[in-house]
């Protein structure tokens, strides 16, 4: 079985997450798909599963649109739909992971 790790840095990662968030209070909310791209981009593409390393391929633009059906649904039951939003995310990004292809 080959090596599964993560060898990110601890600044890399940091500074990720604070560009992340500056970016999400910057427009209150409003670029949060983006953000999560950003966070997810350098995590993923510093993480090797079993000498395979993952890649995100999710942009921001393609996660908006969900995340403003979700936020109107959750607006519209009065928070109630914000229960399954985290679940929503994590099916978008799951569909948006893969395996880097080598080059042959």
């Amino acid at each position: 079985m080959k090596e599964s790790k993560y060898v990110g840095t601890v600044l890399g990662l940091l500074g990720t997450c604070i560009l992340a968030s500056i970016l999400t209070s910057i427009t209150l909310g409003l670029a949060t798909p983006w953000a999560i791209c950003i966070v997810l981009n350098y995590v993923y593409g510093h993480m090797v599963i079993e000498g395979k390393r993952l890649v995100f391929s999710g942009k921001g633009a393609g996660l908006f649109g969900n995340w403003i059906k979700w936020w109107v649904l959750s607006l519209l039951t009065l928070g109630i739909y914000g229960f399954w939003v985290p679940t929503k995310v994590l099916s978008w990004v799951t569909e948006h992971t893969s395996f880097e292809v080598a080059a042959e």
